[in-house]
């Protein structure tokens, strides 16, 4: 029989367990975006973003799971992957990204 968790942690506190995650261990271009709830794994999927400050996400490097009864992560894409993957879509979008931080900015 399978059974539905109920959240015990909001999706907020979902994110901003996913959020410390990368901080410590990833850096500033990697954001964590909405979770969803998986009732059935009792898990709040978070997808992981490649983002920029000028032009915002360019895709998806991988997700974090954090379980739904506390902030614990259970697990997530490997580092290594989510760097691998983050290197190809900057390649994909370097001109656009190279070109967002050539604007000029009004003071």
């Amino acid at each position: 029989m399978v059974t539905n968790v109920v959240a015990t942690i909001t999706a907020l506190e979902a994110q901003a367990a996913a959020s410390l995650f990368l901080s410590d261990n990833l850096g500033d271009r990697f954001l964590a975006s909405a979770p969803k709830l998986d009732g059935a794994a009792h898990v709040w999927r978070v997808p992981i973003l490649l983002a920029y400050p000028l032009i915002g996400p360019v895709g998806q490097t991988g997700e974090i799971l954090v379980n739904a009864t506390s902030e614990e992560i259970i697990s997530f894409t490997p580092l290594e992957e989510m760097k691998a993957t983050a290197r190809r879509l900057y390649e994909e979008n370097r001109d656009a990204i190279e070109a967002a931080f050539l604007l000029p900015r009004n003071p």
